[in-house]
């Protein structure tokens, strides 16, 4: 079979459209397309159609959801001028679909462009043994590993359970040409992190989503299952967010920290219900524990990674810098927190 896939291709290039469905998940399905998509925008080419009654988006009676491509990326999975194609969904009318979240998010970001809204986020995450469920490195027999101390940043086998598809998943993003600036062996045993940024607008939520899919990807290769949820390890285990990195041009200029990050961390602490309700299921990971926030109270402080945000000590002694959201879950959609972020610090009103 290995022979088949190293046949040329001609004229044809291989894309694979990509969407988040009515459960938050991602689905893709390919393409043919010819070498001419490649020189286009990725808003001219070509809208695509699915069968939204088997996503949760439309009814079998009236099922078919359009694609539009918003960004396109190279494939690291066919390589050679093999595309990914991200794409937000619409009704046949064209009406974006309630579980568009990239819409509004876009429009957000256009109307902030003048101040240039920047974004790093952090993504956690737990490889996840497919038989019992249970994160790689935990005991098949249903015991504990050994309590958390060593798995963060942790090297050896006794520790580390996964990096060849983290490693991949890296390597994957950087030849698709998303942004990914590291990754790391998170705190719990089987729980990893990677990063996305800087990265500007909209644009953020197309890369994370699309950093999503790579991994899911190359850990569906290996057999192995990816977990983006709070808090899916109970008991004196972390949960898993991700940790939204914020900055605008005034928050980088000279006097920023007091003459912008503070504001906005004020305007924050005012729609902390707000960003809350939106920023996924807290219930069990926002405790006060386990390097968290209480879910009820906004707090925010230096170099502190039990508050709602952070602040890193370079940041107050330079007089500039950029905040550090740490509320979001970890399979919260991206769109929706850049938004947030977005429309609360720049007052930038939602519709």
């Amino acid at each position: 079979m290995e022979a088949l896939f190293n046949l040329p291709q001609g004229d044809s290039v291989f894309a694979e459209y990509i969407w988040i469905d009515g459960y938050g998940k991602l689905r893709s399905k390919g393409r043919t397309l010819t070498r001419g998509v490649l020189s286009k925008a990725p808003t001219e080419l070509p809208k695509w159609n699915y069968d939204g009654s088997s996503t949760s988006q439309a009814p079998g009676s009236d099922s078919e959801v359009i694609l539009r491509p918003q960004a396109v990326f190279k494939d690291p999975f066919r390589a050679g001028d093999n595309i990914l194609v991200m794409c937000d969904t619409y009704t046949p009318a064209g009406e974006p679909l309630p579980t568009n979240s990239r819409y509004s998010c876009a429009k957000v970001h256009e109307a902030a462009k003048d101040q240039k809204p920047w974004f790093g986020l952090e993504q956690e995450y737990f490889l996840t043994n497919l038989k019992t469920g249970r994160p790689l490195g935990f005991p098949e027999d249903g015991s504990e590993p050994e309590a958390q101390k060593w798995y963060y940043c942790g090297v050896g086998a006794k520790y580390v359970f996964g990096r060849q598809i983290v490693e991949a998943h890296w390597r994957a993003c950087i030849y698709a040409g998303i942004s990914i600036s590291g990754i790391n062996g998170e705190v719990a045993c089987g729980q990893w992190e990677f990063q996305v940024g800087p990265v500007e607008g909209v644009a953020q939520g197309d890369q994370m989503w699309t950093a999503r899919y790579i991994l899911e990807r190359i850990a569906e290769m290996a057999g192995v299952g990816v977990d983006y949820s709070a808090k899916p390890v109970k008991g004196d285990w972390n949960g898993s967010g991700c940790h939204s990195n914020f900055s605008t041009a005034a928050m980088r200029a000279p006097g920023g920290y007091e003459g912008a990050i503070i504001p906005a961390l004020e305007r924050l602490k005012l729609k902390h219900e707000l960003h809350i309700k939106n920023y996924g299921d807290n219930s069990e990971r926002l405790t006060g524990k386990h390097e968290t926030a209480a879910i009820d109270k906004f707090t925010w402080g230096a170099a502190d990674r039990g508050a709602s945000c952070r602040v890193g000590h370079d940041t107050v002694k330079e007089g500039c810098g950029y905040l550090e959201d740490r509320r979001p879950s970890g399979d919260v959609d991206s769109y929706v927190v850049t938004k947030l972020l977005t429309s609360t610090c720049c007052e930038i009103p939602l519709e």
